[in-house]
């Protein structure tokens, strides 16, 4: 668990209040989609520096509701300090300052890796305790203008540690096993619940996110082209005709460099892929961007 967790820093003091949430003077107007940004093209892009990606601190596991309106965000601030999930939703035409959320309400520690549904009524995360153990999956329910208590999943899923969990548009469930070998495995959803887990039938690759129809997965892995590399590349498989998975495809020095790329998400409107690169100091992960053309071209070629 704790090498899937990773590390950083302090926050910037100036946009922190109380340790919850960005202080509201302090934190800019911002209106449009994705904070107001500049969405960008076939080339990678810090999200909103200053704003997300801030200096000294981890940032991953980005997931949006399907109408754009809000976001969610893990932080770590420090390596072996329990993750945290800050979120910013649209009010009054604009977007609000970051705050923290407290979905397990203190039975847990560590919140992280946030999936908001298809229908925007539940999100999914991780959770676990300050040792970094029994690392679970756990949800909430939407009601009215914020979230019920938190839930642990009553499922074979949680019968292992297990991270990072996906849904398709359909409810089944990807997700990272940590007790048998930092895998892929999935569960289907039917009639509402979750009875069986399944290996994922691919070659490698962990941290996974699914397409909303399962057209593909995207995961992290150690780099398999160059031997002497020890980062780790996103890699995507395309579901083929026959309902099995392609070879592994990696997404190119378009997206992957020399550092690692992790947690890997694709947005609603199916625009924009966001994952994180550890770069600074060689342990920080600065959420990035790109536009999902970067897949399409690959899918071209399958």
């Amino acid at each position: 668990m704790k090498k899937a967790l990773f590390s950083s820093m302090t926050f910037a003091l100036s946009l922190l209040i109380s340790g919850n949430s960005y202080a509201q003077q302090a934190f800019p107007l911002l209106k449009g989609p994705y904070l107001g940004q500049k969405p960008p093209g076939l080339t990678p892009e810090i999200f909103a520096p200053g704003l997300i990606s801030i200096a000294g601190r981890s940032e991953y596991g980005m997931s949006f509701s399907p109408n754009l309106e809000e976001m969610y965000f893990t932080t770590q601030t420090k390596y072996g300090v329990p993750a945290h999930i800050y979120f910013s939703k649209v009010k009054d035409n604009q977007w609000t300052a970051f705050e923290k959320v407290n979905f397990t309400q203190g039975e847990k520690a560590g919140e992280m890796e946030p999936n908001v549904s298809d229908d925007g009524n539940r999100i999914y995360f991780t959770a676990y305790n300050a040792d970094f153990t029994d690392t679970k999956i756990w949800y909430v329910n939407r009601q009215g203008d914020g979230w019920s208590k938190a839930i642990k999943l009553a499922s074979p899923v949680n019968d292992d540690e297990v991270m990072t969990s996906t849904l398709s548009k359909n409810g089944d469930l990807f997700y990272t096993n940590l007790s048998k070998g930092f895998s892929t495995y999935y569960s289907l959803r039917i009639n509402g619940k979750y009875s069986k887990v399944n290996k994922a039938d691919i070659n490698f690759g962990a941290h996974a996110f699914i397409s909303p129809s399962q057209d593909y997965l995207i995961v992290d892995a150690k780099n398999r082209e160059d031997e002497t590399r020890k980062d780790a590349d996103l890699y995507i498989y395309f579901k083929q005709k026959d309902g099995t998975w392609s070879e592994p495809k990696n997404l190119g020095m378009e997206v992957n460099s020399s550092f690692d790329e992790t947690f890997a998400t694709v947005t609603p409107d199916g625009k924009y892929l966001f994952f994180s690169r550890r770069t600074e100091d060689g342990e920080i992960l600065d959420l990035y961007w790109v536009s999902t053309e970067v897949i399409e071209r690959l899918r071209a070629k399958v």
